[in-house]
């Protein structure tokens, strides 16, 4: 499970047995956790987080899509 980036009380990350997904992130805090799919950025599943939260998150992710991608692809591409 490489977490990705770890940024206020969120940490970014993906499962290593997912790559029969399109690329994607998980993020979590707490209790609570989300999916979005990283191209084209959207949701995908969400457990608890209020809308005021996804949008941290959306943003968070918009900064980070690039490298995130970079790092889903050379996990999987081993």
């Amino acid at each position: 499970m490489p977490t990705l980036l770890i940024e206020g009380p969120y940490r970014f990350y993906f499962y290593s047995h997912e790559n029969n997904e399109p690329p994607h992130v998980h993020v979590d805090r707490d209790m609570l956790s989300v999916k979005f799919w990283l191209e084209p950025i959207a949701l995908s599943k969400n457990i608890g987080f209020s809308a005021k939260e996804l949008n941290k998150i959306y943003a968070i992710i918009v900064n980070h899509q690039e490298q995130f991608l970079e790092k889903w692809n050379e996990y999987f591409e081993e």
